[in-house]
């Protein structure tokens, strides 16, 4: 295991420790909404004399919205307990109202599209064609390895201001962050290289403010309050999952769509402006994460089932968000769907709030490899790119071959 991450290369063991080597999990889940919406699960306690409570897993959209909407009876503390030794006590995720609000208003106005736009030639254009520069020569690439995994941590790290020649190392300690439950020790010593690594940066940014992130963080007030140095380096190690991970699976789920088929790859081409809808159609067909976690504050009932106060109730996005009563055909990728709100981006006061960032880095992504690779189509020769994973879903390689610049 120790191994396992020093390299990064290899993309597929990752993803098996993390999420299993499972293409097709979306079967199950139909036969599962279909018979048994909100399943009940018993679980054994850890102690013998231990009273173990069931856990709660929701397939349809209807259940799992309302779960997500209702954020007093089914917290996000569960996040603490499983990340709180990594991510810190403080971390957002897993905050309630009203704290939750009140931090969340704060980094707020720093991923807003009005402040986004600001980022969007400086920095995600020049992440992405810096990325392209390496590869464009060579009339052949694998969009995972050579693009979609570095382009996004790249743009969290210079969003923060952090210096270019820090990026390997900053996406070593994400990927560390990520493998904590599987390796508790590394996992444990990348949250602390982090939080050794930002308090100098942090300490210089309130002494002399720059054009980032950490500055508008170290500056931000509410009701004459400015954050503690551990609510930064709680949000600081959140950016790492939540920026990266999944946008980096987002976006090579959208391509190795859109290289599929090449029709709606064509109509792309042709009109830049579906873009916006291939993106949200990307994330209901292949959610990068295909459950959260919640727990129950409160004895309640779901969809018709008796929940009790401290079960763990899981939405299961993936299964949400391909509900044949909502969208036809679900599992296809149609671009040209009817629009219709989904679950990939979260929901509620914890809906995601890098979600603005994280499509204007797919746009850009995809107009800059459009753009850049003339005649892109999937390597016939390549082996055999598919998406897969139970809790992360995305491609372990997307092949391609375009005409060399």
């Amino acid at each position: 295991m120790e191994q396992l991450f020093d390299d990064l290369e290899d993309f597929g063991s990752f993803d098996d420790a993390i999420s299993g080597d499972v293409r097709d999990p979306y079967t199950e889940l139909a036969r599962l909404r279909d018979s048994e919406p909100v399943q009940r699960l018993e679980t054994s306690g850890a102690l013998p004399h231990e009273e173990s409570l069931p856990m709660f897993i929701v397939y349809r959209y209807e259940e799992a919205q309302q779960m997500l909407r209702d954020n007093e009876t089914f917290s996000s503390a569960s996040v603490i307990a499983a990340f709180g030794p990594v991510l810190g006590e403080k971390v957002m995720l897993g905050m309630d109202e009203p704290v939750h609000g009140r931090l969340r208003a704060l980094v707020q106005k720093a991923f807003g599209q009005k402040a986004l736009a600001r980022w969007e030639d400086e920095l995600v254009g020049r992440v992405g064609n810096s990325l392209i520069d390496k590869f464009a020569p060579n009339g052949k690439a694998d969009l995972v390895k050579e693009f979609t995994f570095d382009y996004p941590s790249q743009i969290i790290a210079g969003l923060l201001g952090l210096p270019e020649e820090d990026y390997p190392q900053f996406q070593r300690w994400s990927i560390s962050l990520l493998s904590w439950l599987m390796n508790p020790e590394r996992g444990l010593a990348a949250s602390a290289a982090l939080c050794d690594y930002f308090a100098p940066i942090l300490e210089a940014r309130r002494i002399e403010p720059r054009e980032d992130l950490i500055s508008a963080l170290a500056a931000a007030e509410i009701d004459g309050e400015k954050l503690a140095d551990e609510e930064i380096f709680s949000f600081l190690r959140l950016l790492l999952p939540a920026g990266v991970e999944t946008t980096y699976r987002a976006l090579g789920s959208l391509l190795l769509a859109l290289l599929s088929d090449p029709m709606q790859l064509e109509a792309i081409r042709a009109d830049r402006s579906l873009l916006p809808q291939a993106i949200e159609e990307g994330v209901r067909w292949e959610a990068p994460l295909l459950t959260i976690t919640r727990v129950a504050t409160r004895d309640t009932v779901l969809g018709g089932v008796q929940i009790p106060a401290g079960a763990t109730v899981m939405p299961m996005l993936g299964s949400a968000n391909r509900q044949d009563d909502r969208y036809p055909n679900p599992n296809a990728f149609d671009l040209f769907r009817t629009p219709k709100g989904n679950l990939g981006w979260g929901h509620g006061v914890h809906v995601c709030l890098g979600m603005h960032l994280a499509r204007l880095e797919m746009r850009t992504a995809i107009n800059l490899l459009l753009d850049r690779l003339p005649n892109l189509r999937l390597d016939p020769d390549g082996d055999d790119p598919h998406i897969r994973g139970q809790v992360f879903r995305s491609p372990t390689s997307v092949p391609v071959l375009f005409d060399a610049q």
